[in-house]
């Protein structure tokens, strides 16, 4: 008996009721798994009931449900300022509080303090429901200072890239504005004829005399020009 009971807790796969871990998760969808089809397939959508944290919802629920659908008596009207509400409420909470603190320093065993326990508990729940009201604004409100914060971020660095794009085009037309004309170019390259007719004469007839060359006279008389 205790070799087959053995066995079967070894044959058996303990199953988590929790989901794995985000690492764990994740290194199942290499590139390999990806590419054979072994990758595991995402979980459905839940089109019924489900539960989370102990508590039973319902797809077809709101984001934000009423006091009244989740089993609590409602403590303020139907049409409130949240502000003064919250307010309101938070001051009932420090008198409950210290009427709690009253009751366990005189009459311990009274059965008023599980009263005052429920009803620290309510106005904890009806704070908590009214902050959660707040919850669609607070995601529109970051949502529209997300965006802003891009839009001025783009609107920035097309400001930069305008100003770099200005001074390129400010070095490129000075330097083209600093550029010799051709027709000057070309004026200042011409060697004149008569220079070169007689350039071999020349080089004989001042090597003995001059130890430069005719071609260097030329170019430098083309330099001289340029100037």
């Amino acid at each position: 008996m205790n070799k087959d009971a053995e066995t079967m807790s070894s044959e058996t796969t303990q199953v988590s009721s929790l989901p794995m871990p985000p690492m764990q998760y994740i290194n199942f969808y290499t590139d390999e798994n990806v590419r054979r089809n072994r990758a595991p397939l995402p979980p459905r959508p839940i089109h019924d009931s489900y539960s989370m944290f102990g508590h039973p919802f319902n797809a077809d629920d709101t984001i934000i449900r009423s006091l009244e659908s989740q089993g609590f008596r409602r403590l303020y009207p139907v049409h409130f300022e949240r502000r003064r509400e919250l307010k309101k409420l938070n001051h009932s909470l420090l008198v409950n509080f210290l009427d709690l603190l009253d009751l366990l320093v005189h009459c311990p065993d009274s059965p008023k303090r599980a009263e005052k326990v429920e009803d620290l508990s309510l106005l904890f729940i009806h704070i908590h429901h009214l902050l959660n009201e707040f919850r669609p604004h607070q995601a529109r409100e970051t949502l529209r200072v997300m965006m802003e914060l891009q839009k001025r971020q783009r609107v920035e660095t097309a400001t930069r890239f305008k100003k770099h794009l200005d001074k390129v085009q400010d070095i490129l037309q000075n330097a083209l504005q600093s550029l010799p004309d051709q027709n000057e170019l070309d004026s200042n390259f011409k060697v004149p004829i008569e220079m070169l007719e007689h350039m071999d004469y020349s080089i004989n007839e001042s090597t003995n005399t001059d130890p430069c060359y005719e071609l260097d006279r030329i170019m430098c008389n083309v330099v001289d020009n340029m100037r």
